[in-house]
């Protein structure tokens, strides 16, 4: 049996969760119970504060865990990390009010900010050789020049909407992050199998983002034309039709060239063109 911790709520839980249901890994939903198995495949879910999911995962009391990278970084526990997923993408980044003329970095030095991710920015003003007063703080970071708790802010953005209704403006980005699959480098051979099976089932799903599969009716006399333009996984698939002047071509499209490719094809006479989505891909 294979553990995994998993943030307990917020947007790393629904992402998380989304990936289980998309992999066919049946986990029935309880938000009381802190460990629950899994129906359908050898897996139980250990529910925890994303902060404690990398502790927890070096020390072995879960075997992997989903974790933001930065959490993981900012905690610095001995976890391997296995995989980025890819999904829950955010920034960290300083911030100031937004009527402040900033001039560059050096406008920290000696200023008080205020932040939840205190080792990530020591060590970002260590290297860029500025010494700030730095608050911890945990949750609501974006109050704190308000009310005047400090100068500035160093705290995760995503859309960017919590900075500006605080009157904050985002001035230097120090790291991206993005949800990690992150594991114990003590697991069994038995768990290493287990794992293999499960990110085998992730990989599907991530292949088949933002994918669709199409089918198009295509003139014979234009088909060396139209599979120029198709960026197929290998090459289309091409079906004999009745009509000997026609064919069906099967291929699938990157989402973001569809439109692109769709109106060269319907230039070059395709016609009858379908479009379905595409659950997971096995490469």
């Amino acid at each position: 049996m294979l553990r995994i911790a998993v943030q307990s709520k917020g947007r790393l839980y629904d992402d998380t969760m989304n990936l289980l249901a998309e992999a066919d890994i049946k986990v029935p939903q309880s938000k009381r119970t802190l460990l629950v198995q899994a129906t359908n495949f050898p897996l139980e879910v250990l529910y925890l504060r994303d902060d404690d999911i990398p502790q927890s995962v070096a020390s072995g009391v879960a075997d992997i865990g989903v974790v933001g990278q930065n959490e993981f970084v900012e905690r610095g526990e001995e976890a391997q990390v296995i995989s980025h997923l890819g999904f829950s993408k955010c920034r960290l980044s300083l911030a100031i009010p937004k009527e402040i003329k900033y001039k560059g970095l050096s406008w920290f030095s000696g200023r008080k900010i205020a932040t939840s991710y205190p080792n990530i920015l020591r060590s970002y003003m260590s290297k860029n050789g500025i010494v700030a007063d730095i608050h911890v703080i945990n949750g609501s970071v974006e109050i704190s020049p308000g009310i005047g708790l400090a100068d500035g802010i160093f705290d995760i953005v995503s859309s960017g909407s919590t900075l500006v209704s605080n009157n904050l403006r985002e001035v230097e980005v120090v790291m991206q992050s993005e949800a990690l699959l992150i594991g114990n480098w003590k697991m069994d051979e038995e768990k290493h199998q287990i794992l293999n099976e499960m990110l085998f089932r992730f990989d599907a799903v991530k292949q088949a983002e933002d994918k669709k599969y199409v089918r198009m009716n295509a003139p014979k006399d234009r088909l060396d034309e139209i599979i120029s333009v198709l960026p197929g996984l290998k090459s289309p698939t091409v079906i004999p039709l009745a009509d000997e002047n026609w064919c069906s071509v099967h291929t699938v499209l990157d989402q973001k060239r569809f439109w692109e490719i769709i109106g060269k094809l319907k230039d070059m006479g395709a016609q009858g063109i379908l479009v379905t989505p595409i659950e997971k891909m096995i490469l």
